[in-house]
């Protein structure tokens, strides 16, 4: 069992040897080899075939039309759950399981009612990893957990420090501390020591040393339940909306199974919209929609950034990995492996709010934005992790192999469509008519060609107004110091998508499959807050 255990704290082909080494190693060659292979021999058939490609082209066209009505119907459903998980008064229906008013067929809180666990003795435990963030930030983080309505007391906040921000990092410290240490039931700050053996320095790392800390100076300590804690780890920059540890509650004591699922919010990027580069307005909002879609296909929802799970099982697991950047969605592939394919995500239809990337001017939040978009896409290296965790463990009893091969399979799609979908439509659509020549041009399906790839795409424009009328509905209240102008620049904007998701899409995940292709790991990149 420990082999197994330390296949799942996996962070890339180096840390093993011999054939594992050279078969984990193919493993992270072909995501990028299936981007580059596809898109190579599209290019090299528009100059031989380009008959060929041309009717690819207009198959994908269709193809791509009907997902972008597919997913607008998903949309359109997870902004309705949403909307409407925002004005359930989760205060209240926990009270109503608390007093047993449930549905006498809800048999999962019945099993947790048996088992004692209530509103009232349930821990928030929330970890809250940074490197260099201004007061201002850790503050309104701090503040609107207060705000939340949750008992205070029945909080756990722990800040994670890097011990390598230095002095500067140890003053706004002592600073936080001062201010909020008496306000919650616990409040600890905790500090990541630098060049550990075997770490990668970046998120994962420092929230695996706090909840260690946490674990050994509060938890054992105060002899904790640990099936009554649940912990939500953040970045730093979120802000939760009033009621969000309700709703998480709620569903943690509503939902069947509830110690082997996580727990995920949709992020909106609401905290610094109004003055953020329009690029980054579209990139953000495009991501939380992308987030909603999967709230109602669960079967693809993992974990992302800012999420909550049961303290039980992070400590079964053995924590977060130190040694890969995707620590967000690895937890949840840790645990699936672990569980042997049990494990789940659960949507809670409710939002909790981040910062859109912004920093000093245009050029360096562009600079910023690829680098954000290029860790997210570096999410690929879960694909040989899986891979090759689901071979050590096939055999295994009770593994559920129908729900893993499925998680394998969505994994291998998306990011195979992250890095080549759009590149498909926008350049590789036109090679026929450049490089097939006379003999291509002076066909029919040529002139064609354009007209057709020009109406779908006309009609695939539908997808785009409903995200720019769902991106106005679910913005904030907008500052007293912009008109109604402003609401009207940011619906306008999405027209800058077709752009914004190859910049800022495309080429950044075929970059990092690329790296990870030819073993040049990436390290973890802080992303800069400015408001």
């Amino acid at each position: 069992m420990n082999s197994i255990v330390n296949y799942l704290k996996i962070g890339k082909a180096t840390d093993l040897s011999g054939r594992y080494y050279t078969i984990y190693r193919l493993l992270e060659i072909l995501p990028g080899f299936l981007s580059i292979f596809s898109l190579l021999v599209l290019i090299i058939l528009s100059y031989f075939e380009p008959v060929w490609v041309a009717y690819f082209i207009i198959a994908f066209d269709v193809y791509w039309l009907l997902l972008v009505l597919y997913l607008a119907i998903f949309l359109i459903g997870s902004y309705y759950q949403l909307q409407k998980g925002l004005r359930v008064n989760w205060r209240l229906a926990c009270q109503k399981l608390k007093d047993k008013q449930f549905d006498s067929s809800d048999i999962a809180a019945k099993c947790l009612a048996r088992q004692g666990v209530s509103t009232d003795d349930l821990w928030q435990l929330i970890i809250l990893p940074n490197y260099n963030e201004s007061l201002e930030i850790i503050r309104s983080s701090l503040i609107s957990l207060l705000k939340d309505g949750y008992p205070p007391a029945r909080m756990i906040i722990a800040l994670a420090m890097e011990e390598r921000a230095g002095t500067a990092a140890h003053e706004r410290a002592a600073a936080i501390q001062q201010e909020f240490a008496q306000q919650f039931g616990h409040f600890i700050i905790t500090w990541h020591p630098d060049h550990l053996p075997g770490e990668l320095k970046g998120k994962g790392a420092n929230q695996a040393w706090s909840a260690r800390v946490i674990k050994k100076e509060i938890i054992d300590r105060e002899q904790l339940d640990y099936s009554k804690i649940l912990v939500s780890v953040f970045d730093i920059d979120t802000v939760v909306y009033p009621g969000y540890f309700f709703a998480l509650t709620y569903k943690f004591l509503s939902v069947d199974d509830p110690y082997h699922a996580s727990y995920q919010p949709v992020p909106v990027y609401h905290n610094n919209i109004w003055n953020s580069p329009f690029f980054s307005r579209v990139a953000a909002a495009s991501n939380t929609f992308w987030q909603m879609i999967m709230q109602i296909r669960q079967e693809s929802l993992v974990t992302y950034s800012s999420h909550s799970m049961t303290w039980k099982a992070l400590v079964e697991i053995g924590f977060w990995s130190t040694a890969n950047v995707s620590e967000d969605s690895r937890i949840f592939w840790h645990c699936l492996m672990y569980y042997n394919g049990h494990y789940r995500v659960e949507p809670i239809n409710y939002k909790v709010s981040m910062d859109v990337t912004c920093d000093q001017n245009y050029l360096k939040t562009a600079k910023s934005l690829y680098k954000q978009q290029r860790r997210w896409a570096w999410g690929g290296e879960n694909i040989p992790y899986l891979l090759f965790n689901t071979a050590q463990r096939w055999k295994n009893k009770g593994f559920d192999k129908k729900r893993v091969v499925g998680h394998i399979f969505i994994q291998i799609y998306g990011f195979y469509s992250w890095a080549t979908n759009a590149l498909i439509i926008a350049v590789i659509g036109w090679l026929p008519l450049f490089l097939g020549g006379n003999r291509f041009n002076s066909m029919v399906l040529s002139g064609n060609l354009p007209m057709i790839t020009q109406n779908l795409m006309s009609i695939a424009m539908i997808g785009l107004i409903l995200s720019g009328v769902i991106s106005v509905l679910l913005l904030p209240p907008r500052p007293k110091k912009y008109t109604v102008l402003k609401n009207i620049i940011i619906f306008v904007e999405w027209a800058f998508v077709p752009i914004t998701i190859i910049i800022f899409g495309a080429i950044p995940c075929l970059e990092a499959q690329i790296r990870l292709m030819f073993g040049k790991y990436m390290g973890f990149s802080v992303t800069p807050k400015s408001r």
